[in-house]
């Protein structure tokens, strides 16, 4: 099948090592054809009445070779009527097609669609190849990215165990993609799902969270949500999943909308206050200090009081847990989402024109794909067997706990 191919020293001194390759490998596909050809009909010039078969010349074809494709001459076979027989070597390398992937990955690695082809290995002269042009790739690109967001999105999420999920959203001008990041019982992270939304809307944020219900993120244990602060993200994930769930409002967040209520000269101890608070390890001394923090700026700055005030229980969840401090700074702040945004924004980052919500949530998809080859355990991930025992101790305590509504009949 195979044909002896003898390589002079010299050429490979002298030539270019890519080419001579490039030459050598359609040199292989060539002698496979007509190995296979051969067997069909039999050796050229000898008779053989027996054969079914008969050579027909050749024809173009295609083969998809370093992202593009290149164009070879391709050997026929027909049989006794004239029907064109099908080549199984030529079907089998024909059906392998990873102009698409290669597409993708050019993409993300920030190779811009007009520079596709400059990117790719150098091919001897004369060699004819197409689909390397700016609007092939891009056709590739939108063809895969839309095919692998529909199945990325419809993913059943049932068998990851999640324990904490971190929900953020990021801005594209007047667009904003609400991104859910899971962390199951390993401190291993799942990235859950994209929506395009708005934390600040209730009704995108509660539909975002039903689709997580629906493919397998039930309200049927208690988790910890680690959110950007929206008090319509709150709403929505207490009216989904219930009083069983924990919700941690993200201390960055916090400080930093504290901050925008203050002049620049008071953000230096105010934020150095803050952080003393959320370093305790105990929620009373926290809540102490950062009430004292309320009434020391009451009366030259209420809005930055206000802003501290507001939700200040809820930045202290996960201290009353009672983890180890690694874990309890990893919980305390959607700093591992936002790690994956940075991600996301460096990837997009070359477009200059976003044509609409749906090309959007197909580029943050690359972003996305691109950061979880990165990912690692959760920074404190060897303490998540007692925050799983913490919150299957809330999720107890809670399910025995008088509704309102019971309360309202048993004061009756």
């Amino acid at each position: 099948m195979w044909t002896q191919l003898l390589i002079p020293l010299a050429a490979l001194v002298r030539g270019d090592l890519l080419a001579l390759v490039h030459q050598l490998g359609m040199q292989a596909v060539a002698a496979m054809l007509e190995a296979e050809r051969t067997k069909l009909c039999g050796e050229r010039y000898k008779h053989d009445a027996a054969r079914r078969a008969s050579r027909a010349g050749s024809t173009r074809g295609e083969l998809a070779l370093g992202g593009r494709r290149v164009a070879l001459r391709r050997p026929r076979v027909t049989d006794r009527d004239g029907h064109e027989v099908p080549l199984d070597t030529w079907a089998e390398l024909a059906s392998t097609d990873p102009l698409d992937v290669r597409a993708l990955e050019q993409m993300a690695i920030g190779v811009a669609t007009r520079k596709y082809a400059r990117s790719l290995e150098t091919l001897p002269d004369g060699v004819e190849t197409r689909g390397t042009s700016k609007s092939a790739v891009s056709r590739r690109f939108v063809a895969l990215t839309s095919e692998k967001l529909a199945e990325w999105m419809a993913r059943p999420l049932g068998g990851l165990a999640l324990w904490a999920i971190f929900i953020d959203g990021i801005h594209f001008g007047e667009h904003v993609i609400l991104c859910a990041l899971g962390i199951d019982a390993t401190g291993a992270k799942h990235i859950l799902g994209l929506w395009e939304g708005a934390t600040e809307n209730e009704i995108a944020c509660k539909a975002m969270l039903e689709d997580l219900s629906s493919r397998g993120v039930q309200p049927n244990r208690s988790r910890l949500f680690i959110l950007d602060g929206s008090k319509a993200l709150r709403a929505a994930v207490r009216s989904v999943y219930g009083k069983k769930t924990l919700v941690q409002r993200c201390q960055v967040h916090k400080t930093r909308n504290v901050l925008g209520h203050l002049p620049d000269d008071r953000h230096a101890d105010v934020r150095a206050a803050m952080r003393e608070a959320y370093k305790c390890t105990k929620v009373e001394t926290a809540k102490r200090l950062l009430n004292n923090l309320v009434r020391a700026l009451q009366r030259k700055h209420p809005s930055a009081a206000a802003s501290l005030r507001e939700g200040l229980d809820e930045t202290l969840t996960v201290i009353g847990l009672g983890l180890s401090a690694s874990l309890t700074r990893s919980l305390s702040t959607t700093n591992p989402i936002e790690n994956m945004n940075g991600r996301i924004r460096a990837t997009a980052r070359r477009v200059k024109r976003w044509d609409g919500g749906t090309m959007i949530l197909r580029w943050v998809l690359v972003g996305v794909l691109e950061a979880a080859r990165g990912f690692r355990r959760l920074k404190g991930h060897k303490d998540m067997k007692l925050f799983v025992a913490r919150l299957t101790q809330h999720g107890e305590h809670a399910a025995v706990q008088p509704t309102a509504v019971d309360a309202k009949r048993v004061a009756a």
